[in-house]
């Protein structure tokens, strides 16, 4: 038996098992419409059985809707996961700018956008990735188009009443901090760089933005963020 043969049924074997553990995932804007029903049920098996594991026969048996029907919605599995993802970026945006649309200091807006950020992000299993990039390429690439069109959203107003509050740098270049912080977002989670370093997607991203706003913070900001709450 071949590597690839022994790898792909380890992949089955895990999504085997995983189909089998309920699954507690971010809320994401689907409507109410036949369409989004489709992509809550499509999303809930991308997220436990992967791209591989999602078929329009099995969501057909899911959603007990023909396939013919399926296929008025979707013309594709990959037009699906992407509506799935592009769903999933508006959700990131809408919910962290209502957050910062709300009263509150520095420490609350940045906890709250990592904890929405850090909910979707842990939703990612690393052979959830390793699936996508290997078999869909250009749908694991939209999650870093995703990456690059929110992160400076986010992130721009967050930094900037951290100046005003005197707990980012003044000298600091938030935009290009922010760029700067895009590249390094878009490789954290490369399946072959969670394999090296043994870390879930979630931590990946945690340890990487620790570093990111030490360079960032004033000794008054690190200590504000530092502080046990």
């Amino acid at each position: 038996m071949t590597k690839r043969a022994t790898a792909d049924q380890s992949r089955t074997a895990k999504a085997g098992t995983a189909s089998h553990a309920p699954l507690a995932l971010p809320q994401v804007d689907f409507d109410d419409s036949a369409a989004g029903r489709v992509l809550a049920a499509a999303r809930e098996v991308l997220l436990r059985d992967g791209y591989s594991g999602l078929t329009m026969d099995g969501l057909t048996a899911v959603l007990g809707m023909s396939k013919k029907t399926l296929y008025v919605h979707f013309a594709s599995k990959d037009e699906m996961v992407a509506a799935i993802f592009a769903a999933t970026g508006a959700t990131i945006r809408r919910q962290v700018g209502e957050l910062l649309d709300a009263p509150g200091d520095f420490r609350e807006k940045l906890d709250g956008t990592l904890r929405i950020v850090g909910e979707h992000i842990g939703s990612l299993r690393p052979e959830i990735l390793e699936d996508l990039q290997r078999f869909a390429p250009q749908l694991y690439a939209e999650i870093n188009a995703i990456k690059a069109r929110n992160i400076p959203l986010m992130l721009t107003r967050v930094l900037k009443l951290g100046v005003q509050q005197k707990l980012v740098r003044a000298d600091v270049d938030v935009s290009f901090l922010i760029e700067y912080w895009v590249i390094v977002a878009g490789g954290l989670h490369d399946p072959a760089l969670l394999a090296r370093t043994g870390l879930t997607p979630r931590a990946a991203f945690n340890k990487a933005l620790e570093l990111f706003l030490n360079g960032a913070l004033t000794s008054s900001g690190k200590a504000q963020v530092h502080a046990p709450r």
